[in-house]
C-alpha cells in the first residue's frame, strides 16, 4: 500500500490546509499518469490488446481522479494550479508528498515487472485480497503479502479519508466556490463518476469514487457501484498473472486468476530508451525534434486542462483532442531507432511552453 508522511493525513483543520491538501491531491493523480501512458505508447499498434486495453482505462480513470480533485477544491473556493514547472515530478522519482518512501516511478517500456514493482504497488489496496492464482501461474511473481503499517506513515487512503473527514466536520458554509467552475462534461465520464460538487454529500461522494476505482471494496475486486469494473489494482494484476480475474464457485474468496489468458507478446513493445530526457536525443536528430513536439503538446495540455479547471470548464473538449494528439506524436516517437544502441526513442513529458 502506498504510504505518504503522516503530516498529509493530519491536522486538516483549516480551509486553506484542506485547500493544499486538494492540491496536493490534483498533483498526485497526475504523476503516475506520464508512467502509466510511457507503457501504454510501448505497445506497437494491433499487439497486446488486452494489456493496452488496461492500462489504458487505468490511465483515463486517473484523469477522471484528477478532475474530481480539481473540482472538489474549486467548490471549497480553491483555485487547482497545473500549468507550471513544478507540477511534472522528476522522472526517475518519487511521487509528490513523500509517497511510499523508496518507491521509484520510472518512465519505461511495459513489463510484467514495472506492472508488479510500480503499478500495483501505486494502486495497492490497504487490505489486498489474496485471489488465488491458477494456471499458467509466473512463478517469477507471488501474490503480494499484506504488509504491516509502518509506524509514524499514513496511507493513501487515510489521506483522503482525513480530507473526507474534514469536509464533513467543516460543513457546507466552506462550499463557496463559484458553481460554473464545477467540470462535469458527461460526454467522457458517466454522471455517477462526474458531477458537479456543491456539499458535503457530493464531495464525500466524490472522494469514494476515487478510493474504490483504485482500490475495490473490502468485500471485493470490484469497484462499488460498477459490476463491469475491477478496481485498479487487480485490473493491472491480470497483467502479472497473465490470467482474467474471474469469479470462481471453488474458492473461498470467490474469485480466481483463472479467465482467458492476458499475454504480453515481447515483439509488440517498442524497446524504448528508460526515462528519456529531450537532451539525451542528438540537436538537429528527428528523435530530438519529435520528442519537443510531444513536450510542446504535453505542455499544452496541463495548459488547456489548467484553464478548464479554473472557470472555463467547456475547454475539457479540446484539452481531450489535445490528449488523442500526444497520442499521434508518441506513437511518431517511439517508432524512431537510437543509432548505436538497441533502443527507439521515449517520451520524457517535460514542461516545453511555447513562447509568443
Amino acid at each position: 500500500m502506498l504510504k505518504i508522511q503522516p503530516q498529509f493525513a493530519q491536522g486538516i483543520d483549516t480551509v486553506q490546509v484542506l485547500r493544499n491538501a486538494l492540491q496536493s491531491a490534483v498533483e498526485l493523480e497526475h504523476a503516475t499518469l506520464p508512467a502509466y501512458l510511457t507503457a501504454l505508447y510501448s505497445i506497437k499498434a494491433g499487439t497486446n490488446r488486452e494489456a493496452a486495453a488496461i492500462i489504458g482505462s487505468v490511465s483515463v480513470q486517473e484523469m477522471l481522479h484528477m478532475t474530481i480533485a480539481a473540482n472538489i477544491l474549486n467548490a471549497v473556493g480553491g483555485h487547482p494550479v497545473i500549468d507550471k514547472p513544478g507540477f511534472i515530478p522528476v522522472y526517475p522519482g518519487p511521487l509528490p508528498m513523500g509517497v511510499h518512501e523508496g518507491l521509484t516511478i520510472s518512465l519505461g517500456k511495459l513489463t510484467r515487472s514495472l506492472v508488479y514493482d510500480v503499478f500495483m504497488t501505486i494502486e495497492e489496496p490497504e487490505v489486498p485480497q489474496d485471489y488465488p492464482v491458477k494456471q499458467p501461474a509466473l512463478a517469477m511473481f507471488q501474490q503480494k503479502a499484506t504488509a504491516a503499517q509502518e509506524p509514524g506513515f499514513a496511507t493513501i487512503g487515510d489521506f483522503y479519508q482525513a480530507i473526507s473527514d474534514a469536509i464533513g466536520r467543516m460543513g457546507d458554509e466552506i462550499f463557496t466556490g463559484d458553481p460554473s467552475h464545477q467540470v462535469v462534461d458527461n460526454t467522457w465520464f458517466p454522471p455517477d463518476q462526474l458531477f458537479p460538487v456543491t456539499d458535503v454529500a457530493s464531495a464525500q461522494r466524490a472522494i469514494q469514487v476515487i478510493v474504490e476505482q483504485g482500490e475495490g471494496t473490502p468485500k471485493s475486486p470490484r469497484e462499488a457501484d460498477n459490476e463491469a469494473a475491477l478496481a485498479h489494482y487487480y485490473r493491472l494484476a491480470q497483467i502479472v498473472y497473465a490470467r482474467r480475474l474471474v469469479k470462481d464457485p471453488h474458492e473461498p474468496l470467490g474469485w480466481s486468476y483463472s479467465g482467458a489468458p492476458v499475454g504480453i507478446d515481447p515483439a509488440g513493445i517498442w524497446n524504448l530508451y528508460p526515462n528519456a530526457k529531450t537532451v539525451d536525443y542528438p540537436p538537429g536528430s528527428r528523435a530530438r525534434t519529435v520528442s519537443q513536439q510531444f513536450n510542446t503538446t504535453y505542455t499544452a495540455l496541463l495548459t488547456a486542462l489548467h484553464v478548464t479547471f479554473n472557470g472555463e470548464p467547456e475547454r475539457l473538449r479540446g484539452a481531450i483532442g489535445l490528449m488523442y494528439e500526444l497520442k499521434l506524436t508518441a506513437d511518431q516517437l517511439v517508432a524512431i531507432p537510437l543509432p548505436g544502441t538497441d533502443y527507439t526513442a521515449a517520451p520524457t513529458f517535460e514542461y516545453a511552453p511555447v513562447n509568443v
